[in-house]
């Protein structure tokens, strides 16, 4: 599948690291049942919208909710935009001025194939995001960076390509992606419809392997050095619709010799017990590694694979029939 970049604005504030597990007690039935109540609705009149979305709800939490699934449930990613976007961050890459005054011209066009056509970019899933949370009086801010994809910043950082949200839910911020969790575009570029929760409220750790903020705050976790210098493993949507966080190995680029043996490892974030395997792709043909040593502790799933030939091997971690995460394996001489 084509996974989409997008342009983005600067906004910036301070941050407490936090994650919906904070909600387990939360039932967000009834708010989502009133974002589907409202599918449909105009994008005429946002003060109303966010008030249909909100009102006959109590906690900022499920307002939030509301707002967040009815935005992934109404508006469509949009690839030409995209890749007008893209195409000008690369030719501006090293004049910024350039870009900027581009992109103030642009924003007008992108605002109205937004309100009127419910097609964007990521920083209009995030700017809408911000626009109905500020008439439902909740903070919240656009915040920009570098969105990890098979397409692009993989081993390195690129291109600044990608914007999501940070909301606050009582004295704490939270991360989440619209753009992401609405769905994604085909090989044809058509966009395809499919929620994935795992990017509401999201683990601030597993959203970090694949959303590098500018500012390192954004994070939302103390330790971020070796996010930038060491890239982590690439992870995909099933990654977090599955709520896989990938530990060990714990970069993407892994260097070894013939007859090392890897551990690998992750955490199963809604403590369901998974069959992990272990594969590499040829000539689209999956490749099985004969893997062991599977081992279960809590949400903590570990095995074991010995590499015995040299090489440089692209080796995909599956999980219930997905590819959660993808490492490059160097294996030197003994």
């Amino acid at each position: 599948m084509k996974r989409f970049y997008f342009f983005f604005t600067l906004f910036f504030t301070s941050v407490i690291n936090a994650q919906i597990s904070d909600f387990d007690a939360t039932d967000f039935t009834i708010a989502d049942n009133i974002a589907k109540l409202n599918e449909g609705e105009k994008l005429n009149n946002p003060p109303i919208l966010s008030h249909k979305l909100t009102n006959k709800l109590s906690t900022d939490v499920e307002k939030f909710r509301a707002i967040f699934y009815w935005v992934c449930d109404n508006i469509k990613a949009d690839d030409a935009q995209n890749t007008k976007i893209i195409n000008n961050r690369r030719k501006f890459k090293n004049d910024s001025l350039a870009y900027v005054k581009w992109n103030r011209q642009y924003q007008k066009k992108a605002l109205k194939e937004l309100f009127i056509n419910k097609k964007t970019t990521c920083t209009g899933y995030a700017y809408l995001i911000k626009e109905l949370c500020f008439f439902a009086n909740i903070e919240c801010k656009i915040i920009n960076g570098y969105g990890r994809t098979a397409d692009g910043n993989v081993e390195s950082l690129d291109l600044i390509n990608h914007s999501w949200n940070a909301v606050k839910l009582g004295n704490k911020w939270y991360l989440c992606d619209a753009a992401w969790a609405s769905g994604y575009l085909d090989s044809k570029s058509n966009f395809i419809k499919e929620y994935i929760d795992g990017y509401f409220l999201a683990d601030p750790n597993l959203f970090a392997k694949n959303h590098i903020p500018i500012e390192k705050k954004w994070f939302l976790f103390d330790d971020t050095t070796q996010v930038k210098i060491n890239m982590p493993p690439l992870v995909y949507g099933e990654t977090f619709k599955l709520n896989i966080n990938p530990i060990t190995p714990s970069k993407m680029v892994v260097n070894c010799k013939e007859g090392d043996v890897l551990i690998f490892s992750y955490k199963n974030l809604d403590n369901k017990k998974h069959i992990p395997s272990l594969i590499e792709i040829i000539r689209e043909k999956e490749i099985p590694y004969n893997i062991y040593n599977i081992q279960y502790n809590n949400e903590l799933t570990t095995f074991k694979y010995k590499f015995n030939k040299k090489g440089n091997f692209d080796v995909h971690l599956k999980v219930e029939n997905y590819i959660v995460a993808t490492y490059i394996v160097k294996v030197e001489d003994n």
